[in-house]
This record gives structure tokens, C-alpha cells and sequence, in this order.
């Protein structure tokens, strides 16, 4: 069953609805009769993040560790939609913590990603954001994010320049503090 299947997606066609009427479009021909729907489920998916809880996701697979070296995952896909445009950034965000007596299952990181991603957002945001869910559902030494992402309002509108990357960063602890950490972790995430 479709989960977007509702009340809210009925609403949120009818608006996509007079939008196309408005910039001229004949919402009754035959490409376009289904499109108000299928983008108002297209829309709930994009920012099913505001549905979702990642302090609760975190904490679903902490586990006691004594490890106290650096964990990365690197190369999470991210999709987001600019809260100025509601036109799609994407790329990649590199994140690390430094355990303090407790690890988090693997998984959990990238879908924390996920659900701040899957909001609108703007990519400082963003990355400040996975930082801070990361620091205080942990406690670790240190945790450091890195988002390099492409935004097609800057592609596909206003400036026009398709190969112009955005890189953000947010550090805290020893990612902070010690430089040799700092320059381990973006050494590794190269």
C-alpha cells in the first residue's frame, strides 16, 4: 500500500494542481493528468525527514566499546531540496567521531544523514545539524562531518555554473582541538 495515499496528498496535488494552471500548462492533457499526485508523493518522500526522529535513531544501536580510534563513514549520498528554490542539492558527507566508551551500529550514521537531508534545507544546516545529533547522542572525543555537494540553483538558474562545488565542514572535540586528527580525517576522506 502507498504510504503518501491520503488526505495531505490530495491537498498538496490540488495545490500542484493550479501551479501548472498558472504557468500555463492544460493540467487535462494526457502527460500532465497524473503529475499533480505523483509530485505531491514525490514532495512527502523528499521531506519525509520532518516524520522522522534521528535522536531515536542514534540511540537504537549504542553499544559499550572501549575502541578509541577513529570511525568514518564516508561517501554518504545525499539528496536535499534548497529551502530558498525547493530546487535539489546533492553530493556526498564524509562523518567521523571518536568513540568515548561507546560506539553506534554503522548503518545508523547514514540515516541520520538522511533525515536531515530529507528536509528542506541549506547545506550549512545540514552539516551542523548531523554534528550535533552525532555530539550529544554520543558523548564522543570529537565528531567531524564534511558535506561537498552541487546545487542546481546555482546549475540550472541564477549564476549557471553546472561544476561549482560546495564543501561545509563542523568539528568538535579532538576533531577541533588536535590538528593531526583534523588532518588524518580529511586525509582519509580523500
Amino acid at each position: 500500500m502507498d504510504k503518501f495515499v491520503n488526505d495531505k496528498t490530495e491537498k498538496i496535488a490540488s495545490h500542484y494542481e493550479e501551479l501548472l494552471g498558472l504557468i500555463g500548462e492544460d493540467i487535462s492533457r494526457d502527460g500532465l493528468s497524473k503529475t499533480p499526485l505523483r509530485v505531491a508523493k514525490a514532495m512527502q518522500f523528499f521531506t519525509q525527514g520532518y516524520e522522522q526522529d534521528a535522536d531515536a535513531i542514534i540511540k537504537s544501536a549504542i553499544f559499550e566499546s572501549d575502541y578509541k580510534q577513529m570511525v568514518i563513514v564516508k561517501d554518504i549520498e545525499i539528496y536535499s531540496l534548497c529551502e530558498h528554490h525547493l530546487i535539489p542539492f546533492f553530493g556526498k558527507a564524509h562523518v567521523a567521531y571518536v568513540p568515548n566508551g561507546h560506539i553506534v551500529g554503522l548503518s545508523k550514521i547514514p540515516r541520520v544523514v538522511d533525515v536531515f537531508a530529507r528536509r528542506l534545507q541549506v547545506q550549512e544546516r545540514l552539516t551542523t545539524q548531523i554534528k550535533a545529533c552525532l555530539q550529544d547522542a554520543l558523548n564522543p572525543l570529537g565528531v567531524a562531518v564534511v558535506i561537498e555537494a552541487q546545487h542546481l540553483c546555482m546549475s540550472m538558474r541564477g549564476v549557471q555554473k553546472q561544476n561549482a562545488l560546495t564543501t561545509t565542514s563542523d568539528f568538535t572535540g579532538a576533531f577541533l582541538k588536535d590538528p593531526k586528527t583534523r588532518q588524518e580525517f580529511l586525509q582519509l576522506i580523500k
